[in-house]
């Protein structure tokens, strides 16, 4: 015969609500009680029915990974794929499960956050992708839903961000180039309605500040191969004494590698060029891209574990994860 929750809660001579805070680790049951109650679970081989278990406590141990922009390129899901494979693992884990979702500002109009949420039944949301312009970066603040940002560096009670040090980042690539000897160093940042560019930005100008070289060189573009290419062109023709660009992406950086070519400039024998990302492709383009690694698979575990600490009471805080520097060959410049 199946043993039941009411069985646990009868036997352990407590209510069905504390042997379902007891099972799902909540701080606040007393620790000899909770003992009892996973001793008795483990003895009577207690398997938890999801549908009696969300009845109870109210949850239904589903959370959102809800990611801004997805369709917008294809070559950006290389980074995404190992950001969801961390927040599925962590998720699955600690015993929920995940549903995907995409947005875009438009959408976060019609349907707004906590009909989102209510709508999946959502305990909890992770948001990914995010813009300034985004609408539910102004809700997530107060909802009752909590949530946790990836890249943006947002705290409230509810809500938490995971990121990565992009201002350390910045600056890891630009003193790897002053100490190759470069002092004509220039930035292709990505847009400015992502937090990161701004976070990247201010870590490229604090390096050069630091090294006496106070006039940045300075390019947006959208973090896309394309704008790489184009930001690498503009930059040359206007300061052919250029030997150095960083650029806020790998895809950036493979087209300012295409662009500089275009020009007849040879990488890195005439201009270095360093990417952010560490994608894996640039392990094997030509020269291969020396550049940032982002731990993105972290990324997603730590914000899914961190969101089961706000769904279990936790106030929200800020993560910040260490960026590593890979050298490659396309800043080998003497």
């Amino acid at each position: 015969m199946k043993v039941t929750i009411k069985d646990l809660a009868r036997l352990a001579g407590v209510s069905i609500t504390t042997v379902s805070r007891a099972l799902n680790g909540y701080k606040d049951v007393r620790p000899e009680t909770r003992r009892k109650i996973l001793e008795l679970a483990k003895e009577l081989h207690y398997r938890p029915s999801g549908i009696a278990r969300s009845l109870v406590t109210k949850e239904s141990k589903t959370l959102g990974l809800i990611i801004s922009g997805f369709t917008g390129s294809r070559k950006g899901h290389h980074f995404m794929f190992d950001i969801i494979y961390g927040v599925i693992d962590q998720a699955t884990e600690c015993g929920y499960d995940v549903i995907l979702a995409a947005t875009s500002p438009h959408q976060q109009k019609a349907v707004p956050y906590m009909e989102l949420c209510q709508r999946r039944q959502l305990d909890g949301v992770i948001f990914f992708g995010a813009r300034r312009n985004d609408v539910y970066l102004h809700e997530i603040i107060n909802a009752s839903v909590p949530c946790v940002l990836i890249d943006v560096p947002i705290v409230s009670d509810r809500c938490s961000f995971v990121t990565v040090d992009n201002r350390k980042a910045a600056r890891l690539a630009v003193d790897h180039l002053l100490l190759q000897g470069h002092r004509r160093i220039a930035m292709i940042n990505g847009h400015q309605e992502a937090y990161v560019s701004e976070e990247r930005e201010a870590g490229f100008r604090e390096a050069l500040k630091q090294a006496d070289l106070d006039e940045p060189l300075i390019v947006y573009g959208d973090f896309e191969e394309e704008s790489g290419r184009e930001g690498a062109k503009k930059l040359l023709e206007t300061n052919p004494d250029l030997t150095a660009i960083f650029c806020a992406s790998d895809w950036m950086a493979m087209g300012a590698v295409n662009g500089l070519r275009d020009l007849g400039k040879r990488v890195p024998e005439e201009v270095s060029v360093i990417g952010f990302d560490d994608i894996e492709l640039c392990r094997y383009v030509t020269p291969a891209l020396t550049t940032i690694h982002q731990p993105r698979y972290e990324l997603g575990s730590k914000a899914a574990k961190e969101l089961v600490t706000l769904l279990r009471g936790e106030k929200g805080k800020g993560i910040v994860l260490e960026p590593e520097l890979i050298i490659r060959n396309s800043t080998n410049w003497s």
